[in-house]
């Protein structure tokens, strides 16, 4: 589950920024967010639905693309970083879909596991858990949650970082684009290479699903060092396969 230090570096001033630089930071934010509800969506179908958004806090945007297209779903928002809850809340608010949202601030282990979700969304977290348990510790959490044949969504980081110069460099010319400057830059990927700590690979990714109890692990988006998947829980009585 999420550190301490994992938890904290998500600070007031840290939230305020995010919605802007997680767009710089990753080409493509708003269409990897759009086609996951509409993967759901697909899936699910039309009617009432309860989903799991673990990782809630930021821009909210999860939750916010995948109630506009769905009218009778309802969220329960998770997220142990009280400012960045709040500051996805709040967007929430403003889209007018405030009534649709449970919040719980803690981490997954802390979420009742009673009643299951329909669906569940993990976007953005996995990479910024730097031990390899924390990151299988989070998928269980999810499974345990999920109905038995529940469509599962998550989006990482699924790569050292230096292991890919020329996306490490373009990572750079992109926020050179956003109008950072040099130093600005260079700050940017010192920061990069310090924090998070993703996956080693798409396959490694893969591997802990299946480990969580998650089958058919589907890519659906890719941009630089990010990937996108949808996956399955298992049936019941069943294998992850």
């Amino acid at each position: 589950m999420p550190t301490d230090e994992a938890i904290t570096k998500f600070d007031q001033s840290r939230a305020q920024e995010y919605a802007t630089q997680s767009r710089i930071a990753l080409a493509g934010y708003d269409a990897c967010h759009e086609l996951a509800a509409c993967l759901l969506s697909a899936h699910l179908g039309t009617g009432d639905a309860r989903i799991l958004v673990g990782g809630a806090g930021g821009t909210g945007q999860e939750i916010i693309s995948a109630a506009q297209l769905q009218s009778g779903w309802q969220f329960v928002a998770v997220d142990p970083a009280q400012t960045m809850l709040d500051t996805a809340l709040e967007r929430i608010a403003q889209a007018g879909l405030a009534d649709r949202v449970t919040p719980f601030v803690g981490t997954l282990n802390a979420l009742p596991a009673s009643a299951p979700f329909d669906a569940a969304t993990l976007i953005g977290v996995l990479h910024h858990l730097p031990l390899q348990q924390a990151k299988q510790d989070i998928l269980h959490a999810m499974a345990e949650r999920l109905r038995p044949g529940a469509p599962f969504i998550l989006a990482c980081n699924r790569c050292a970082y230096e292991s890919q110069p020329l996306f490490l460099a373009a990572w750079a010319q992109r926020w050179r684009m956003a109008g950072a400057s040099d130093a600005e830059v260079e700050a940017k990927l010192g920061k990069i290479r310090q924090g998070a700590v993703p996956p080693a690979s798409e396959a490694e990714v893969e591997s802990l699903l299946h480990a969580a109890g998650f089958r058919q692990p589907m890519r659906f988006f890719s941009s630089l060092f990010w990937s996108a998947w949808i996956a399955f829980k298992s049936p019941a009585g069943s294998f992850a396969m």
